[in-house]
């Protein structure tokens, strides 16, 4: 098995491509081991000295370190081991029951319904698949009609990246301004 690497812009985040499809039913964030008691693998990277975050894209693993700790050349070769081991020994990628992923209902009616899925239509074709390439995902948390504040979440690489609120502004915010001009800003919920 051959495991490809990749650099993101968050110097603490390094993408890992294990050349198979991992979560087909949408990504997974694991900020803590308590978190990754749902997936052996995300449990057996955080094993590994320095892991601080784990995220599971359609067909990439992300991997976080603490910032100032054990360098990337000291952490590859175990991620690496973790994440072959895991794909060798045939388990499945969650435990029973643990992959179900909620989403609550959304709460807009009329005019505001018809902005949150333009806004969440823009994010899934012209701006998670962008974001995703450097390692992350970006969420729709919510949408203030009063105000036109749009709130997105970080995640993955994105998340604690240091250019992420550039991204935020230079990237997101335009893009939504410019197709759904209801938008006047873009802010990053935690």
């Amino acid at each position: 098995m051959f495991i490809q690497t990749e650099p993101t812009p968050n110097p603490n985040t390094l993408k890992f491509l294990p050349g198979r499809a991992l979560a087909e039913d949408g990504a997974h964030d694991f900020a803590s081991i308590e978190e990754a008691q749902a997936s052996p693998l995300a449990e057996a990277l955080f094993q590994v000295e320095g892991v601080e975050r784990v995220y599971f894209g359609p067909d990439f693993v992300s991997v976080s370190k603490t910032d100032g700790g054990l360098s990337w050349s000291q952490m590859k070769a175990p991620i690496l081991a973790a994440v072959m081991d895991h794909f060798t020994s045939g388990q499945p990628l969650f435990r029973d029951g643990a992959a179900g992923v909620s989403h609550a209902a959304d709460a807009y009616e009329g005019e505001a319904a018809q902005i949150v899925a333009e806004i969440k239509d823009l994010l899934d074709t012209r701006i998670r698949p962008a974001v995703a390439q450097d390692g992350g995902d970006i969420l729709f948390d919510r949408y203030e009609p009063d105000t036109g504040v749009v709130y997105l979440r970080m995640r993955g690489a994105c998340s604690g990246c240091p250019s992420s609120s550039a991204t935020l502004r230079a990237g997101v915010e335009n893009t939504l301004r410019h197709y759904v001009p209801e938008v006047t800003r873009v802010e990053q919920t935690l």
